[in-house]
């Protein structure tokens, strides 16, 4: 079984397109009826909820043979991080994946995920809430109140510190895009020709 692409991928901190790559490596691996049982599971599972695709994972861990579930804690320890992930458990997501040591291989995907995962719920904090305490953000974030206040100030955020009360600040959204007038005539064209 040719893992080169799925490591190389790993070298290059390319973890957006490990997702699609893991699939299609274990379907032709599947179809061609090699045993899977050296198959990087880990890495595959993480690699969806790197992505955000829970169905995709808890779809690959059903289909993970027992006692490869069994035999392989750091598998087991990702499936825990996916479980936080489907239960919203926002703390536990930081708090489960700093509490296993992982290997080598796979350390470096850990901390991409988990920076990715900050970022992405820093997004939604910004999208939900125009005030918020820093105690809200230091769970959702999973850091110390301390680093919690610095991420959100270094990004914009102001801090009232007597009320310990963060102020998003919202991202501007893009409005100055240009219309094509060759677009514009073709939209116009199909436009026509679906109406007559």
């Amino acid at each position: 079984m040719d893992l080169s692409a799925i490591h190389a991928a790993l070298s290059a901190k390319s973890y957006s397109t490990l997702g699609p790559l893991c699939d299609d490596l274990l379907l032709q691996v599947a179809s061609r009826g090699a045993a899977t049982d050296d198959w990087p599971y880990a890495v595959h599972l993480l690699a969806h909820l790197y992505l955000n695709d829970l169905n995709s994972a808890r779809f690959l861990w059903k289909t993970v043979p027992q006692e490869v579930k069994d035999a392989r804690p750091e598998l087991a320890a990702i499936w825990k991080i996916g479980q936080c992930l489907w239960n919203r458990d926002y703390a536990g997501v930081y708090t489960t994946a700093h509490e296993f040591e992982w290997s080598p291989e796979i350390a470096d995907f850990v901390a991409g995920f988990l920076e990715s995962y900050r970022k992405r719920i820093f997004e939604l904090l910004t999208s939900a809430y125009s005030t918020i305490i820093v105690a809200d953000v230091s769970h959702f974030m999973g850091m110390s109140e301390e680093d919690a206040t610095n991420y959100a100030v270094q990004n914009g955020w102001s801090l009232d510190a007597a009320t310990k009360m963060l102020t998003v600040r919202k991202q501007k959204a893009q409005t100055n895009q240009k219309l094509d007038a060759s677009k514009l005539q073709r939209l116009t064209e199909c436009v026509f020709h679906l109406e007559h």
